[in-house]
């Protein structure tokens, strides 16, 4: 009896085992992950962004603007009401290797290069869209000893801010430079010098100070993904001076994105000599302890875009797949953070 007392309890238990909704345990797992992590964002319609990379992605208002990149292409244009992409207008020559900066309501290009690679050359002067007009424009010149692509920028009071960046395409000629335009007077004023030159990086600006983070110092004749760089070096307006922070970046990449969210500077994504596949990687500095953290990475890994903070949301589009210049990626994702 208690031998087939035993098996009864066993084979009860075996049977409720098997009946549990197999749907349920996988979608409910991937549904939570899906959910609370980044994820890849379809248009309302069939449409979709030019693939690109060595692009810039920004945001104005209500649109998102994917604009430059290897060879000519439009701007591609992505309404966040109705969910939709659209095209704009062609620049009139080939930009890439830039960080944009919105000063007010147009989108200002600087510190850019143009041709291919490795002995791409900087471009001679600031490149200016419209997005209520959908026109391109040159801007000021830049001064032709301050010349150079792949540099950082970051809007301040006004006045813009171009750091480091490199002077001959992917072969050589890294400089620490750092220099303001202001495009009210429409003049160019040299600042002291970077502790180190960097390149294919995004500079950011939190509480009047200007974060200098991850990028590399490009050779292509050897390995140009190699020679990352892991120092924070952080410009203080107020005294007008540099200093190095003590943690470095703790995945040391270049080609990545950047952005300031509340107390924190985010790295997103990148490239370097360590893999293959583009950079998932999403590491977070406090500004007030100095301290490093890992959040969620990316679904899929990219360098050689943007990221925009808008409506609760981190978006981020296009860029490149792998390390290098292939594949080109034409998708959105998000990550939902309020």
């Amino acid at each position: 009896m208690q031998n087939s007392h035993l098996y009864f309890l066993l084979l009860l238990f075996l049977v409720s085992c098997s009946s549990s909704d197999p749907a349920t345990d996988s979608t409910d797992k991937e549904s939570v992950r899906h959910d609370d992590g980044w994820h890849a964002v379809m248009a309302s319609d069939t449409s979709k962004p030019h693939a690109r990379h060595e692009a810039a992605f920004v945001g104005i208002a209500d649109k998102y603007y994917l604009l430059g990149g290897r060879g000519i292409k439009p701007v591609d244009i992505f309404d966040s009401k109705n969910q939709t992409w659209t095209s704009g207008a062609e620049p009139p020559v080939e930009i890439h290797h830039f960080q944009p900066v919105v000063y007010q309501d147009e989108i200002y290009l600087l510190g850019a290069m143009t041709g291919g690679y490795p002995g791409e050359t900087p471009l001679p002067g600031i490149m200016i869209y419209n997005p209520a007009k959908d026109t391109w424009r040159t801007g000021a010149e830049i001064p032709p000893d301050r010349r150079r692509g792949g540099a950082g920028t970051a809007l301040l009071n006004g006045k813009i801010y171009l750091v480091c960046g490199i002077t001959d395409g992917h072969r050589g000629g890294h400089v620490a430079w750092f220099d303001v335009y202001d495009p009210v007077k429409n003049t160019w004023e040299q600042l002291p010098d970077a502790p180190r030159p960097r390149d294919h990086f995004q500079a950011v600006v939190k509480d009047n100070r200007l974060y200098a983070m991850a990028g590399r110092t490009t050779v292509a004749a050897t390995n140009p993904f190699a020679n990352t760089i892991g120092e924070v070096d952080v410009f203080n307006f107020t005294s007008n001076t540099w200093a190095t922070l003590s943690d470095t970046l703790p995945t040391h990449r270049a080609g990545n994105m950047a952005i300031a969210l509340g107390d924190d500077l985010l790295v997103l994504g990148g490239e370097s000599k360590d893999q293959l596949v583009a950079h998932s990687e999403v590491e977070a500095l406090s500004v007030s302890t100095g301290k490093w953290r890992t959040l969620d990475s990316l679904s899929r890994g990219r360098h050689g875009t943007g990221v925009i903070h808008h409506g609760g949301q981190l978006i981020m589009a296009s860029g490149c797949g792998n390390h290098g210049g292939s594949p080109e990626l034409d998708d959105m994702l998000m990550l939902k953070i309020e």
